[in-house]
């Protein structure tokens, strides 16, 4: 057969110009199916309902490899242009890099085919795997985001650690040989990663306990500061944990801080809790009416519980003010910050309209007589 001027040899066969506008017709062919799978998908799963995170997602990969395995075994007869007969084995068995030495390493087209076969089948079975869980809890409530995650994730790294070792045995003939030698390399790897290791076995132990949810509003330590700050759980990965906190920042933070460190739950405990206000009163006031006035304050707030008891403790003789406490009931909601700002605005309120002075630190200096009397002289 007549060919045009351009050739290059692809393995043990011959690539011209024509074999070349084959694999770009097969390219664009594939691209538009792609296009039109994609759409009559999105169609199908919208007329039938179907509203499960990621389900789209992952039929259309499924269909997409399936799409590219065809796509490969069609680009692969048009070798047929320019050679009457055309053998995959052959064509497979060709070495791109031979080996240099025995039993070392070396790259054929069938090894490229099957580490790709290999990884193609790896994910068309986590992509199975994910329809099966979406599917399997769909409809349980207490089956979150970030549990559906966890499970993936753990399937990703079985699934691909086993493909990882199948496709070494193909490249190496001794790959035990490999992993002797390698192995001291691992060994001061694994002490170098030693901290992200145990960030996600903390994101595992998380996950799988659920002690920490997505949604749920928590006391954690903030690393920068040291502080206490109060925060909700946006989503919990295998080695960080993403949350929000009142001023609306997102810090991600490593997951062995939620196992390690006091956490406090306010999800999962009492939806009641109670809360705290300190103050401090001028020495001569009168006790009894700061106490009815820091209850009453407390008692007008909508969120405070009447049916809980509101307490008004001394606690201590402070250097310059009674310190007094008060103690009430109320959610463990977002706001309750706001709430109790609410409640101290009141209180400042009604120690104003009764003559309750709040105190603030005061020093008195005593100057001794020899100084006072030698300012004066000068």
């Amino acid at each position: 057969m007549t060919t045009l001027f351009l050739e290059f040899p692809v393995g043990p066969y011959t690539a011209s110009l024509w074999v070349i506008l084959v694999w770009l017709g097969v390219l664009v062919l594939t691209i538009i199916l792609h296009k039109l799978i994609q759409k009559y998908l999105k169609r199908h799963l919208k007329k039938k309902k179907l509203k499960i995170k990621g389900t789209r997602i992952t039929l259309l990969r499924l269909l997409n490899q399936i799409l590219v395995i065809s796509s490969f075994i069609v680009a692969f007869q048009a070798f047929r242009i320019e050679e009457d007969e055309i053998s995959l084995s052959k064509f497979l068995s060709h070495d791109i890099i031979p080996p240099v030495t025995e039993g070392g390493f070396s790259l054929s087209f069938i090894d490229v085919i099957t580490i790709l076969i290999i990884f193609a089948i790896s994910r068309f079975a986590i992509n199975l795997f994910r329809i099966f869980i979406e599917q399997r809890f769909k409809d349980n409530e207490d089956f979150d985001e970030g549990a559906r995650f966890v499970y993936v994730q753990l399937a990703k790294y079985i699934v691909y650690t086993f493909a990882i070792i199948i496709s070494l045995q193909f490249l190496f003939e001794n790959l035990s040989v490999i992993i002797a030698s390698s192995a001291a390399f691992f060994v001061s790897l694994g002490l170098g990663l030693q901290n992200i290791f145990r960030d996600m076995v903390s994101g595992i132990v998380l996950l799988f306990e659920g002690t920490i949810k997505v949604g749920d509003i928590i006391r954690v330590i903030e690393p920068s500061s040291g502080e206490e700050m109060i925060a909700r759980v946006l989503k919990i990965n295998v080695r960080t944990t993403k949350i929000e906190n009142r001023d609306g920042n997102t810090l991600i933070i490593p997951n062995s801080t939620l196992t390690q460190e006091h956490i406090e739950n306010w999800s999962i405990s009492s939806e009641l809790a109670r809360f705290k206000i300190k103050v401090g009163v001028a020495y001569g006031s009168d006790t009894e009416l700061v106490k009815e006035l820091m209850k009453q304050a407390a008692l007008s707030h909508p969120e405070v519980k009447k049916t809980e008891p509101v307490i008004v403790r001394m606690l201590d003789f402070g250097e310059s003010a009674l310190i007094m406490e008060l103690l009430f009931w109320a959610d463990q909601s977002w706001e309750v910050e706001l709430h109790k700002s609410d409640i101290r605005f009141e209180i400042d309120r009604l120690f104003r309209q009764h003559g309750i002075t709040i105190p603030f630190p005061q020093r008195t200096l005593h100057v001794p007589h020899e100084i006072k009397t030698k300012q004066k002289q000068d």
